[in-house]
């Protein structure tokens, strides 16, 4: 059961689950107010700026919105402001609440926020944390990708197609896994639509690029003989059923 709240104010506004939290306020997306509580356990670099802290929810993902490639150096974290529910935090967190109706495995949505500047905006989410997960890219570094790991990639990927869940960067990072179930995590830019064969072969040759970047064919022939094969025949027999 999920209770979504909204927060508005004049330096931002905040979406949040209150099933999960009776009040988030712009400190919840602070690290550095996390880490003067002794509550923020880590914080990584890079595009995403993504810290994992210990909320009165549970231990939960937060994640600041930047731009990549070259656009970076001029926009960095700032967009383009077309409404609230443009933002691209709250289309995420939204996106991520349907799938969690349909019972989809993602994370689940804690919290969204966006704060105006201008005629810009910059965008934060919080999902709260899959306990004991490691990423199928980790999985693969560790050898431990085989057929029966590939198997149930391609059964999660086929439950997502199946309601016309379009990730819009589906690889091996995005793929979590635990001792009981996989997930499909960042659904940022991603979107419900029809199903149609087109975008569900380029969506899986896109996790198929991923997986040999990050060497599962380095195995010699398993990953085309024997893994590949074994996902893609789970996938059309989840698909279809």
């Amino acid at each position: 059961m999920t209770d979504q709240r909204v927060t508005e104010a004049a330096d931002g506004t905040i979406l949040f689950d209150a099933a999960l939290a009776s009040q988030v306020d712009h400190d919840w997306f602070s690290p550095a107010r996390w880490r003067e509580r002794g509550l923020l356990r880590t914080q990584a670099g890079g595009r995403g700026g993504v810290a994992i802290v210990d909320t009165p929810a549970g231990e939960a993902v937060l994640r600041h919105y930047r731009r990549g490639g070259m656009v970076a150096a001029l926009l960095g974290d700032r967009y383009l402001f077309t409404g609230r529910r443009r933002t691209r935090s709250e289309r995420e967190f939204r996106l991520l609440m349907t799938l969690q109706g349909l019972g989809l495995p993602v994370s689940p949505p804690l919290a969204a926020r966006y704060v105006r500047h201008g005629w810009r905006y910059s965008a934060d989410l919080m999902t709260l944390r899959i306990a004991g997960a490691a990423t199928l890219a980790e999985r693969v570094a560790d050898a431990a990708f085989n057929e029966a790991l590939a198997t149930r990639v391609g059964e999660l990927v086929a439950r997502f197609h199946r309601v016309g869940a379009w990730h819009a960067d589906l690889n091996a990072h995005n793929i979590l896994v635990t001792a009981d179930a996989l997930y499909l995590i960042d659904f940022d830019k991603g979107r419900l639509r029809r199903p149609a064969a087109r975008w569900r072969k380029a969506n899986l040759a896109r996790l198929r690029r991923s997986l040999v970047k990050v060497g599962a064919s380095e195995s010699g022939d398993a990953f085309d003989d024997t893994l590949w094969p074994a996902l893609m025949a789970a996938y059309e027999r989840s698909y279809g059923s």
